[in-house]
């Protein structure tokens, strides 16, 4: 079954470069400029209808995401990318068209607008809504956001990236939690060695490229630049995270978290098994486990494996919900881990029987 997903997702990407790139070379290149045929209309209208209805569904055949509203914000792009695909000597009859498209996506800024103007208006109860819960920053922000704005894309992300910004510039004076039930997943590793050696290559890309590209492309070496100030941010702030936000086992359910990359909360009531057999743990993890792992040159494997009674809801990057069946945790004392666990486990089954 993943395999065929996997082959779908692979054909729909290919097509949707074969769309784009066949579009680009018939305006672009002597063999397409020559095969035009007179009344080039008609092969406008083709290619108008692959950018804007063709492209944008062979997209989100890829991302495995179906969305009306994603579908339209696709479609205006399209319209739009037709203008500069095709020749301004040919468009000149569908100016109109790419207009469409810049009043579309005027429509949908204007209403993405009026979210971020309800998410301020509602920042004061939210704030008060995390202060008053006993669940990790992570957690508590993301449940006030969807109590809020259950069903809004935009508002999730642009929180996601509000925890990014906090994380990377507003922890630097908080320690991380020693309690005896929380437990940290990356000091048996090097993980955070090489998110630092990361940073520390993009610092000097940047510097290099900048410096190469400022004479010859002063767009490109902006755009870049800015794309690898937002890595920077993003790995410092991935850092805090994981090292602020152990994993926390209470007492009817475990918090857990791997940076900024994936979080989730696990009813002891929802865990129908514990896996520890070695065998099975070092065997290929499937697609419907989400892991929690550190890892880095070494190859490791979990310390337990919780097999759900139905799939869990795991928050990843920009706030994507995904469902997993089971759950892969390594963390770095994992005898004191496993005992709490299972003492958890056997009073929440002991309780589900009285």
């Amino acid at each position: 079954m993943f395999l065929h997903k996997k082959t779908f997702s692979f054909v729909a990407l290919f097509l949707l470069l074969l769309v784009i790139s066949s579009n680009y070379v018939l305006y672009h290149s002597s063999f397409g400029l020559h095969s035009l045929p007179g009344d080039f209309n008609g092969v406008v209208v083709g290619s108008i209808i692959d950018l804007s209805l063709v492209a944008p569904l062979l997209f989100l055949a890829w991302q495995r995401r179906f969305s009306l509203k994603y579908f339209i914000v696709l479609m205006a792009t399209g319209l739009i990318a037709a203008r500069f695909i095709i020749p301004s000597e040919y468009f000149a009859s569908f100016q109109s068209v790419m207009w469409l498209g810049v009043g579309i996506e005027g429509l949908l800024i204007l209403f993405e607008f009026s979210l971020l103007f309800m998410l301020v208006k509602n920042v004061p109860p939210i704030l008060r809504r995390i202060r008053s819960s006993s669940s990790p920053l992570l957690f508590s922000f993301s449940c006030a956001i969807n109590e809020k704005f259950p069903k809004q894309p935009f508002i999730h992300v642009l929180c996601s990236e509000m925890l990014m910004f906090y994380y990377a510039f507003g922890t630097w004076k908080k320690q991380p939690s020693t309690e005896g039930n929380t437990f940290t997943l990356y000091k048996r590793s090097s993980f955070i060695t090489f998110q630092i050696m990361i940073i520390h290559a993009i610092v000097i890309e940047t510097l290099g490229l900048h410096w190469l590209l400022h004479n010859t492309s002063m767009t490109l070496s902006i755009v870049l630049l800015i794309l690898n100030i937002y890595s920077t941010v993003f790995f410092i702030g991935d850092i805090q995270a994981l090292r602020l936000n152990p994993l926390r086992v209470e007492d009817d359910r475990i918090y857990v978290s791997f940076g900024l990359a994936k979080r989730m909360e696990i009813s002891f009531k929802d865990i129908e098994e514990i896996i520890e057999d070695t065998h099975i743990l070092e065997q290929k993890i499937p697609n419907t486990t989400i892991e929690f792992i550190a890892r880095d040159f070494e190859k490791v494997y979990p310390d337990l494996l919780l097999t759900l009674k139905s799939p869990g809801e795991a928050t990843l990057f920009m706030g994507i919900k995904k469902k997993y069946k089971q759950v892969a945790i390594r963390v770095d004392d994992p005898h004191a881990f496993k005992k709490i666990v299972k003492e958890r486990l056997e009073k929440a089954q002991r309780d589900e029987l009285i």
